[in-house]
């Protein structure tokens, strides 16, 4: 794996812009200003935005699929997307085009081939391994226009893993999944980054990216309004605690704001005759939070 005395970063983005031309006439629409951030190994790195936040247009530039108007895009600890760092890129588009005449095992073996640095061994090796890890063996020999929506998410996740890459780039990879589905290939992504490759992930599935994401980048109109570590990002946007109290057989929950009342609150109702069952602390959700942040605005982080 990657390792620099620097920076560990796999990806590190700075002062990134872009802006296109759009109209009738023509004007220009500032679409990216000033993104700087950094995707590390071995992390889940959440990417959120609304709707026009830039978020597909951030990843088009990370794969060279468009050219920034300005700004730096260092890769392993070289500048630039060159042909030595796209071969340790793997990547799940949100609408992806599958091969449907071939089977399982043969879509994977495919995509091996066009990596230079695997042999049809190794190929066939890592194929087979894949579709084990994604619980897909059951189905190699079957063809891809047989697989339902959750198999092709499983398989297109183990195409942008069949040549073993430092940084996985996923687009809405849990995307009309049902919820086990969903459950299952989040644990994968989590598999995957705890093997220490990268994983930048693009999703409006908050729940999912709540449970496994340790870092975020979050936009608003081509902003970077939030980057740093989600647990921390949700902690700031707010804790409070939960009383569990019983009294007479009947539970009741009382919701304190101030950390600081906790202790005269607790003698209050021991007071009154309740007992305590629990004080839990609570904090908002990554859904609640993104609302504020992503969408509204909000300024307190």
């Amino acid at each position: 794996m990657y390792s620099a005395e620097v920076n560990l970063a796999v990806v590190s983005v700075r002062d990134l812009k872009k802006s296109y031309r759009k109209g009738f006439i023509p004007k220009r629409t500032q679409v990216l200003t000033g993104l700087n951030f950094d995707i590390q190994p071995g992390v889940v790195t959440g990417f959120l935005g609304g709707n026009g936040a830039g978020k597909t247009t951030t990843m088009k530039c990370l794969l060279g699929l468009v050219f920034p108007d300005s700004g730096e895009l260092t890769y392993f600890g070289q500048p630039g997307l060159t042909e030595a760092a796209k071969q340790k890129i793997g990547f799940l588009p949100e609408r992806p085009y599958f091969y449907e005449h071939l089977t399982g095992i043969e879509f994977l073996r495919f995509y091996g081939q066009l990596s230079i640095k695997m042999s049809s061994a190794q190929i066939k090796q890592r194929s087979e391994d894949l579709l084990k890890r994604v619980d897909l063996w059951h189905a190699k020999d079957r063809l891809l226009r047989e697989y339902s929506k959750g198999m092709l998410q499983k398989v297109g996740l183990a195409q942008a893993l069949i040549h073993r890459p430092e940084l996985v780039i996923l687009d809405e990879p849990t995307s009309g999944l049902d919820p086990d589905g969903r459950y299952y290939l989040s644990e994968l992504i989590r598999e995957t980054a705890s093997e220490g490759t990268a994983v930048f992930l693009s999703s409006h599935q908050l729940n999912d990216a709540e449970r496994i994401c340790e870092q975020l980048v979050i936009l608003r109109e081509g902003r970077l309004v939030f980057n740093g570590d989600a647990s921390g990002f949700l902690d700031q946007m707010g804790v409070h605690h939960e009383l569990v109290l019983s009294k007479g057989g009947e539970r009741t929950v009382c919701r304190i704001d101030d950390s600081s009342e906790i202790q005269k609150r607790l003698k209050q109702v021991m007071d009154e005759g309740y007992e305590v069952l629990e004080l839990n602390r609570q904090r908002v959700s990554l859904e609640e939070a993104f609302v504020r942040v992503g969408l509204r605005g909000e300024q307190n982080v």
